[in-house]
């Protein structure tokens, strides 16, 4: 897919939110969307497998700040006809989308950056006139596109860490010309037309633009004989599965990044990463406040009244924790270090709330008993709810 065509592309719709949407609604209608639109849950359906990508694509655009700022600010502009074939820039002189990327396109990842530089960068090199700096084209070969996936975790493997295998069918090196595109045997030479730059510039009027060479993509080399398994490209698809680790403390939707993991770049350009996000199950027993584990335990009257020790569940095992006499229902017990561990070595807490039991039957002599405690306790106060 070519940076023009990503540009084009309505992030918002695809999620089926507004633009002013906040981030949580945003989270929230792709949290919908993806697991509605798995594949697990959809196999062999590619129509669902491709709404799947792009609702990825758009999320992961749309859930950073940054991104999803310099989005918005390219969109306003497209959308206004900015870029589109006779609009005029700084000098009266005309230009339209493909100038700013070139008829080739570029490869891009989710990161949606073009080259390693931002929007602004892009802005940037474009009216300086420059071909060098971080919005000028890139120079060899491309780098691979980034791959996101997606984990499911126990609760306890997301809170406590864990190492399990993810099977990925992405773009791959091809073992056959080891990535360089040529065919065994033979090498790939040294472009002409940008004498093995990867970039030519040209002026219009008032403008100057460095854009990637057409002959050679911008990497460079041309490949007189390409490779008959990958046709040149220097990537098949494969299946892989890889180990991947855990921390302890990953959180509902967090990302976590692999360097260098996602599909090699063209003719041996440097690989993207891989960004896989934790879809964590919840827990029948225990739920997550930030760092903190919460968790609720059943009491007697008896036992809230006169104080007792009650077994309470970890995520290390049971252990005992006090309920002070005269504990009310709803009441938080804190229990120190028993939560989600932390990057500084130390844990969040487990948050106990005691909820007292009653008894929907009872024995004659149970009844006779409650009756004379009844009898012998203070009454409850309620003269503050009387009208005066």
């Amino acid at each position: 897919m070519s940076s023009k065509d990503w540009l084009e592309k309505d992030f918002y719709a695809v999620l089926g939110v507004a633009k002013d949407a906040t981030a949580s609604e945003i989270k929230k209608a792709y949290r919908r969307l993806a697991r509605e639109l798995h594949p697990d849950h959809n196999p062999g359906n590619t129509a669902a497998e491709e709404r799947f990508k792009a609702v990825s694509e758009a999320y992961d655009v749309l859930s950073e700040e940054n991104r999803r700022r310099e989005y918005d600010e390219m969109r306003s502009l497209f959308e206004a006809g900015a870029f589109r074939r006779g609009a005029r820039g700084a000098g009266g002189q005309h230009f339209d989308v493909n100038d700013l990327f070139g008829q080739g396109g570029g490869r891009q990842g989710p990161d949606q950056r073009f080259g390693g530089a931002s929007f602004s960068d892009l802005f940037g090199s474009i009216f300086s006139g420059g071909a060098t700096g971080p919005g000028a084209p890139p120079r060899g070969p491309a780098r691979g596109r980034d791959v996101e996936a997606e984990i499911f975790l126990d609760f306890a493997d997301a809170v406590q860490g864990t190492t399990q295998p993810l099977t990925l069918r992405t773009l791959g090196v091809c073992d056959t010309c080891h990535g360089d595109g040529a065919k065994p045997g033979t090498r790939p030479r040294a472009c002409p037309h940008c004498q093995g730059t990867g970039v030519v510039n040209r002026n219009q009027g008032a403008f100057g633009f460095s854009e990637a060479c057409r002959d050679c993509q911008g990497v460079g080399t041309v490949v007189d004989q390409k490779c008959p398994e990958c046709h040149g490209t220097g990537g098949v698809t494969k299946t892989r599965t890889l180990t991947v680790r855990i921390p302890a403390g990953v959180s509902d939707g967090q990302r976590i990044r692999l360097a260098g993991r996602g599909e090699p770049g063209e003719r041996g350009g440097a690989p993207g990463d891989l960004y896989i996000r934790a879809i964590v199950r919840p827990d029948a027993m225990f739920g997550r406040n930030g760092d903190d584990l919460t968790v609720t335990v059943p009491v007697t009257f008896a036992e809230s009244v006169l104080g007792a020790e009650v077994r309470v569940p970890t995520l290390d095992g049971m252990m005992k924790v006090k309920v002070p006499a005269g504990t009310p229902s709803g009441r938080l017990l804190r229990v120190r270090g028993k939560g989600v561990p932390k990057r500084d070595g130390h844990s969040g807490d487990l948050l106990v709330t005691v909820e007292i039991v009653v008894p929907q039957q009872l024995s004659e002599e149970a009844r006779d008993a409650l009756v004379r405690f009844t009898e012998l306790a203070p009454p409850v106060r309620r003269d503050h709810l009387e009208r005066r």
